[in-house]
């Protein structure tokens, strides 16, 4: 069988584990899925060309898990956060869609390793942000998804407020899936949306699906706060690599 981008087969395997456990994590923790799934794909070819498969993966993970997140969602931020995210996104992958492949790896392992790194402080806030404040860091969201990685920086924000673990959960995957049907469009204009884009998608539904179910399996039975806190060490320490490899 002919895989999508001109993969070969051990690519193809290697793309599918990371697929498997970026899945999970998503299941488990409600965010990481792009981060780590695209920081994986970095290390062997050009991320670009894949982002589309994972916006489209990340809005088909959220009919898998909707039934069992609707009375956690904090609508409100949500909808302020998204708000900002579409102030941000047609200029952020405008500029992302003309980088080269090194320059692609190196801004999207910038990104990470900076929101890692936030994340990972143990930042807190006082009291919980409202109003523009949501809207403020849904335009950093904007930008940030032009990389894929759109969740982190909304994702370090919640973390640093006394957000339930079931509310942030679902919060994140509402977020996720509203910037993503915001950005495959404008990706779509830029050329990287194609034939191979579909193929991909169609190959990734069956690992998507068991990912997401055990990742949401062990989310009923365990604490979410070492998982995150392991998730994030993950994702620093692969953009560690993709920028030493860029060097």
């Amino acid at each position: 069988m002919t895989l999508p981008f001109d993969l070969s087969t051990g690519q193809g395997f290697y793309l599918a584990a990371a697929l498997f456990a970026a899945a999970f994590i998503r299941g488990y923790s409600g965010f990481g899925f792009s981060a780590i799934f695209i920081v994986f794909a970095a290390l062997i070819r050009n991320p670009l060309p894949l982002i589309p498969v994972v916006f489209a993966c990340e809005i088909t993970m959220t009919a898998f898990q909707a039934r069992g997140i609707r009375a956690a969602i904090d609508w409100r931020r949500t909808l302020l956060l998204l708000a900002g995210a579409a102030i941000a996104t047609v200029p952020a992958i405008s500029l992302m869609a003309r980088l080269g492949e090194d320059q692609a790896r190196l801004a999207i392992s910038l990104l990470i390793l900076t929101l890692s790194l936030i994340l990972l402080s143990g930042w807190t806030l006082k009291r919980p942000v409202t109003g523009i404040g949501n809207i403020a860091i849904g335009s950093f969201a904007g930008i940030a998804n032009s990389a894929g990685v759109g969740g982190l920086p909304v994702a370090a924000f919640l973390s640093a407020q006394p957000v339930p673990p079931a509310v942030f959960r679902a919060t994140m995957i509402v977020f996720l899936t509203g910037i993503d049907l915001m950005a495959l469009p404008v990706m779509a204009a830029h050329g990287l949306v194609g034939p191979d884009t579909l193929t991909g998608i169609v190959l990734a539904f069956p690992i998507l699906g068991l990912g997401v179910w055990c990742g949401s399996r062990v989310f009923a039975l365990a604490s979410t706060t070492q998982f995150r806190r392991a998730v994030v060490l993950l994702l620093g320490s692969l953009s560690v690599l993709n920028i030493a490899k860029v060097m």
